[in-house]
């Protein structure tokens, strides 16, 4: 087969690190090839410098088997080269359509021949099989939706080759299935794509080929076909990996967080959460299972101090905080891991040892309420870098130019530091790797057989159902059930997310149907 991308010994050097060092990589056309790696292992630098946003020290790419010097995007795109980044880059209050040709706009006279715009989005979405509405604003359109934009917006701009940085991090299971149907039509027309993922069961489903990447050298090239998760995650991260969570029966205690009827309304001013009730005791994880969009996120932003509650009643450790801010609500014994790191968890332009003691700078001994104790801030961090595995050169790097799951890793270690009576994990291992995702499943378990308490949100499954003793799920805002641990399978699980009943055996069974 033809190779549509040649990068040969490239190498980038960052202050402090080598992020690629002489790695080689070829992308056959009308493939799906993998980037697997764990977090920092320099995934998205190869990537960026394919795409133009990073220059190498040293290297060569070939395109179609003509050398070329990508300086920027727009070079890229003239060869056919897109990419979709982990994190969007839509203007939020413009449509599908204006998103998607934002640029290049067709013309009328001097003016933006909008109708003409959506035309050829429809156009363009109905070729690849993407269920979208051009004009449909950004921000009320789900994550995965905001995908498909994106996506829709390279092909726009006639991309051949299509690089996903860590397309499902953010996806449903539904969702993953209609990228994998979405990969499938682009390969048909002659594309080829480049994932940049550390999902083995992805790799496993939409790969035709995988290039393993390990702090910054390739350590191998293999057929998917011939490999399988455990070989991978080995390679990845260059040890054996335990992908079961081991855990001992939950000795649940007392209540520590309970919730009460609890009314939220989401930005639009619609209810988001429908009377929920709910309690979590000491020494249990209670996972809440459900398909994004249902009020998971409204319901802890209310818990948390970050969102107004419309009703209800909230308590931690018997003292009531409804209606607190959220430092009165941290300093009542309460830890949030937040579901976006970028927005809740980080101060991006903050240093690492100014990131570790968000929540806490205030108190002894980071402080004494008036003058800050940098030398006690700096060995707080140090001791979390250290424990956690942080992929950085020192402290003192801004949050911004660590990977994505070294953010992750930072802000886990940091609220798990505070020794919070209840731990609230919104998507604790999204965007993660394997190595990372084992390290952090260990230590929420670790924190429950200590007697904490633990809230774990997650739209992964698997996830969900390693780590819970109790499985509530949301839909529609509202709790339809709370299942114990052992009474739960995925075939009941997924009947309940989608908003039926176990009651009725039909749906059960039509839910195991669908799924096979």
């Amino acid at each position: 087969m033809e190779k549509v991308i040649e990068m040969l010994e490239i190498t980038k050097v960052f202050p402090g690190t080598i992020a690629n060092d002489n790695v080689n990589f070829e992308l056959l056309k009308g493939e799906t090839h993998v980037l697997l790696g764990e977090n920092g292992a320099g995934k998205t630098t190869l990537m960026n410098i394919l795409y133009g946003l990073y220059q190498p020290e040293k290297g060569e790419i070939r395109v179609n088997g003509k050398e070329v010097k990508i300086t920027n995007p727009n070079d890229a795109i003239k060869l056919g080269i897109g990419m979709v980044h982990q994190h969007f880059m839509l203007v939020h209050n413009f449509t599908v359509a204006e998103n998607i040709v934002l640029g290049i706009e067709p013309k009328k006279g001097l003016r933006i021949d909008i109708k003409k715009a959506e035309e050829d989005v429809k156009g363009i979405a109905d070729k690849y099989g993407f269920n979208i509405d051009p004009k449909a604003v950004i921000e009320d359109i789900s994550v995965g939706q905001q995908q498909k934009v994106e996506i829709l917006k390279a092909l726009y701009r006639g991309a051949d080759i299509l690089i996903l940085d860590e397309p499902t991090a953010v996806l449903t299971p539904q969702e993953i299935e209609e990228l994998g149907v979405i990969i499938d039509n682009l390969k048909e027309e002659g594309k080829s794509v480049i994932l940049i993922t550390h999902k083995l069961k992805e790799v496993m489903k939409m790969s035709d080929r995988v290039t393993i990447i390990r702090r910054g050298k390739v350590t191998g090239t293999v057929k998917t076909k011939e490999t399988n998760i455990d070989e991978l995650a080995e390679l990845m991260v260059g040890r054996k990996v335990n992908l079961v969570v081991e855990k001992a029966e939950a000795k649940a205690a007392g209540e520590v967080l309970n919730v009460e009827n609890l009314v939220v309304k989401d930005h639009r001013g619609v209810e988001a959460v429908k009377g929920v009730s709910l309690a979590v005791k000491a020494g249990e994880i209670v996972g809440i299972a459900g398909v994004d969009g249902n009020g998971q996120t409204e319901l802890i932003e209310a818990i948390t101090g970050l969102r107004k509650s419309e009703s209800g009643k909230i308590t931690l450790e018997g003292k009531d905080i409804f209606g607190k801010s959220p430092r009165q609500i941290t300093d009542s014994g309460l830890s949030h891991i937040p579901e976006d790191r970028h927005k809740r968890g980080l101060i991006l332009g903050y240093s690492l040892f100014e990131n570790s003691v968000l929540g806490t700078y205030h108190q002894k001994p980071f402080s004494n309420g008036i003058v800050m104790n940098y030398g006690e801030i700096r060995r707080h961090c140090q001791k979390l870098i250290e424990e956690f595995d942080v992929r950085t050169p020192n402290d003192e790097v801004k949050a911004s130019a660590l990977s994505g799951g070294n953010q992750q890793k930072l802000i886990a270690a940091r609220e798990i530091a505070k020794d919070p009576d209840l731990i609230i994990a919104s998507q604790p291992t999204r965007g993660i790797d394997v190595g990372a995702i084992e390290y952090i499943h260990k230590r929420l378990v670790a924190e429950r057989d200590k007697g904490k308490a633990v809230l774990l949100v997650s739209l992964e499954l698997d996830e969900i159902m390693a780590l819970s003793d109790r499985i509530a799920v949301m839909y529609d805002g509202r709790i339809v059930d709370i299942l114990d641990r052992k009474d739960a399978d995925e075939k009941k699980l997924g009947v309940l997310m989608a908003g039926g009943s176990l009651e009725n055996k039909e749906e059960v069974n039509d839910g195991e149907q669908r799924r096979q």
